[in-house]
């Protein structure tokens, strides 16, 4: 084990000492906020620091296992203990390795999930209506829940442009991998020739921002409009400007919203929209300060790249980032996406790891 990652973990076990003797004093439920701040510390280090231990106690048999060497009656079992005991210890170390990795501060976040309609006209509008069902129903699966926030439907169907929040534990840590570019190969039912088409959308999952303390905006830079908002006709139509459009001035980033009756609503939705896209921006340029140091194999949320193809004719979907191909294009179409996550999170957390090594280095 390195030393540096020995020291941490050292630091670590005192640091639980403390909270142990902290956490039972007499009084250490006079102040409840810093009561709860310690028992969410303690519960975060206890399990690094079990594993520690096993850690050591492994160590200690391998030890005992080299002193039982010398033993011409023990040294079959000796080399037998010995084997099986560094395998468990680098086991061990990396398991602890991947605990001490920096936590994403917004992995337990809610999230905007935005998809729009890119080339490919009416396919791409259709596109986009397949895959806001696709993650509608990964979060169906999850016990989240969806509220559209704005749309604008496509010509024949689809979406050219909706926008989405979606309300659950842990939503930014399961779906951040998914912006960028997602492209589809299929036969469009407006095809008379069988021929098959190529078009895409752009995805981006933006973290639901704290507007107390992520983002302040400062209503000198803020521009707000109100019009009559554009739907179905007859005694459907809006006839008040409920409709709200926010420019942040110092950005040029523009949000609408007009999905609700009420202005007040649509404005509130288009401000916390307008947070999260401010705070998507300043963590896409920390991501990009980052990767001017080590290039990261996924996680730039770089809407231009080509994250993803569906390949309809073929029964597959290709993840370009990773190299990962699944011929299970209905089941993941449906909302099973826990494959795709799942090894999106593993890649990341080995570039993690890589980092971490090389820094230690």
């Amino acid at each position: 084990m390195k030393p540096s990652l020995h020291d941490k973990l050292i630091q670590l076990s005192d640091r639980l000492e403390e909270l142990n003797q902290l956490l039972s004093a007499e009084d250490s439920t006079r102040d409840m906020d810093n009561y709860r701040k310690l028992t969410r510390e303690h519960a975060e280090i206890d399990a690094v620091v079990a594993l520690f231990q096993r850690y050591q106690q492994v160590e200690r048999d391998i030890a005992t296992a080299k002193e039982m060497l010398g033993d011409p009656e023990m040294k079959v079992f000796a080399e037998a203990e010995l084997e099986e005991n560094q395998a468990k210890l680098e086991t061990l170390e990396l398991d602890l390795q991947k605990l001490l990795l920096p936590k994403d501060a917004n992995d337990e976040r809610n999230i905007y999930l935005e998809i729009r309609a890119g080339t490919g006209g009416d396919e791409s509008a259709l596109f986009a209506g397949d895959l806001f069902r696709m993650y509608s129903r990964y979060a169906e699966r999850q016990g989240w829940k969806v509220e559209v926030v704005s749309h604008s439907e496509g010509e024949v169907g689809g979406f050219k442009e909706i926008i989405a929040q979606v309300i659950g534990s842990g939503a930014y840590s399961k779906l951040k991998f998914e912006s960028g570019g997602h492209r589809v190969q299929r036969v469009p039912d407006t095809e008379t020739q069988g021929r098959i088409h190529t078009s895409a959308c752009t995805v981006a999952v933006l973290p639901e921002a704290d507007e107390v303390s992520d983002v302040v905006l400062n209503p000198a830079e803020l521009r707000i409009d109100t019009y009559r908002a554009s739907g179905a006709g007859g005694q459907h139509i809006n006839k008040t400007n409920s409709a709200v459009r926010i420019t942040h001035l110092p950005t040029g980033i523009v949000v609408e919203c007009q999905d609700d009756r009420s202005q007040h609503r649509n404005k509130a939705q288009a401000m916390s929209v307008l947070a999260a896209r401010i705070k998507d921006q300043q963590l896409r340029a920390q991501h990009d300060k980052e990767a001017a140091t080590r290039k990261s194999l996924i996680g730039s949320g770089d809407r231009s790249e080509r994250i993803r193809t569906y390949n309809f004719p073929q029964g597959r979907i290709t993840d370009h980032r990773i190299n990962l191909t699944l011929y299970k294009i209905d089941a993941i179409m449906d909302g099973d996406l826990d494959e795709l996550t799942q090894a999106l999170s593993s890649q990341y957390q080995a570039d993690q790891l890589a980092a971490l090594g090389e820094q230690a280095a």
